[in-house]
């Protein structure tokens, strides 16, 4: 569910008529709803109400500050993969032990400033890391909170380049080498283990991979435990799903979701943490661009809109699919036409869909890009220096720009030449 919706003709984020933001931002530009930011974390919320939980907002999918400030306010954590969106979340308000740090490749250097500024737990994803974090810790006089990432070897049936928990993937320990690895953390007095965490994949549409992931979670501490280890903690990652063509099978709910995690887990008695990300913020968000040209081809008509493959990624990356709609709601019965949606980027990938039937449009129409607010604005780039565009939220019949667009001089500004050039 989300809260963009037509009223008289007219699409509207919340109560504000996209047509009235585009008048006053310009185009393109992404637009995000407070209510539905707020309704899907506290879906995810009550799902886990029969444990003791903390719901991370996994903020690579989306990482404005204000957005985040929403989310803290309703009580979410915060799981980043860097030095930077450690950074945001604390501008954002969020206090360092509700901040989960994931990913691959933290540098001493992350270590250090999560540590010193307070961080909920680590997940470790290598022994060289856990023995590079131990040395951080010791070196501070601190002791720093672990969780270790175990690849389950579960096929997430999910795209190729966003599956997380196979073999083959860069991500997690092996479970096969879990204890011997658990062992030797506990001879690292800069560390604390305090549980066992698992992500196997985004975009999942299915709850079967989820259990058979953390089926093997629930046999794993078990073990864990009767090696002496305190294991109090499990955090199972995101990846729930999105309906992003409104055609498809809806994805499992939260509300399911949580179900399936009592069932294969409650048993354990262990406090739950789960990152979502996708389910959270993509359908809280459209990108809005305008019809620039309509053209005809040998045997195809394009609509060339303003906004470009820079701006939203996911389709030239993923071959991904978002439903394209008018802003101007068409009449009853009106006949759709067949077009190629492209942006004006020089790289035939920067095409939005193919063979897309859509009512017929005309240049200066506005068009959105429904599901957006998940790796949109935060994969966005200013490749072919067009500059990053702006972003918008929207509360009730309220909006304002939460990141404004650079003009061309602010943009090149950053470049500098050096004194031989000059």
């Amino acid at each position: 569910m989300d809260h963009f919706t037509y009223r008289g003709g007219a699409l509207f984020a919340e109560d504000v008529p996209v047509a009235e933001i585009a008048a006053a931002v310009g185009t393109p530009f992404y637009v995000y709803s407070t209510a539905t930011l707020t309704r899907h974390f506290q879906l995810f919320d009550d799902a886990l109400a029969f444990a003791d939980h903390l719901v991370c907002f996994a903020m690579k999918s989306l990482s404005n500050q204000a957005v985040l400030r929403v989310l803290a306010q309703a009580g979410a954590g915060m799981d980043v993969v860097s030095a930077g969106e450690y950074l945001r979340a604390k501008a954002a308000g969020v206090p360092g032990d509700k901040i989960v740090f994931s990913g691959v490749g933290k540098t001493a250097d992350e270590m250090r400033l999560a540590l010193e500024g307070g961080i909920r737990q680590f997940n470790v994803e290598s022994e060289p890391e856990m023995i590079a974090l131990d040395a951080v810790a010791q070196s501070l006089g601190l002791v720093a909170p672990i969780t270790l990432r175990i690849n389950p070897d579960v096929d997430a049936k999910t795209h190729a380049k966003i599956a997380t928990g196979k073999s083959e993937n860069k991500f997690g320990i092996p479970i096969s080498r879990a204890r011997d690895v658990y062992a030797l953390a506990a001879t690292l007095r800069g560390l604390k283990v305090v549980g066992i965490d698992v992500h196997i994949g985004s975009q999942l549409t299915e709850l079967a991979p989820f259990e058979a992931a953390y089926a093997k979670v629930a046999e794993l501490t078990e073990t864990l435990r009767a090696d002496g280890h305190e294991i109090t903690r499990l955090d199972l990652g995101g990846g729930l799903g999105i309906p992003y063509a409104r055609s498809n099978e809806a994805p499992p709910l939260p509300s399911d979701y949580g179900a399936m995690i009592e069932r294969t887990l409650g048993h354990l008695g262990c406090e739950i943490e789960i990152e979502p990300g996708r389910l959270i913020s993509g359908n809280a968000g459209l990108m809005v661009s305008k019809v620039i040209y309509v053209k005809s081809g040998e045997d195809r008509d394009f609509l060339i809109l303003d906004g470009a493959m820079n701006d939203l990624i996911r389709p030239a990356m993923y071959d991904a699919w978002h439903d394209i709609v008018p802003v101007v709601e068409p009449a009853p019965g009106t006949a759709t036409a067949r077009y190629d949606i492209v942006g004006p980027v020089c790289e035939s990938g920067d095409t939005f869909a193919k063979g897309r039937e859509i009512p017929p449009m005309v240049a200066g129409d506005l068009v959105a890009f429904r599901s957006a607010g998940a790796y949109g604005a935060v994969m966005a780039s200013e490749y072919n220096s067009r500059p990053l565009i702006p972003e918008v939220l929207v509360h009730g019949d309220q909006f304002a720009v939460i990141r404004k667009r650079p003009s061309y001089e602010e943009m090149i500004a950053r470049d500098s030449l050096p004194e031989w050039l000059e």
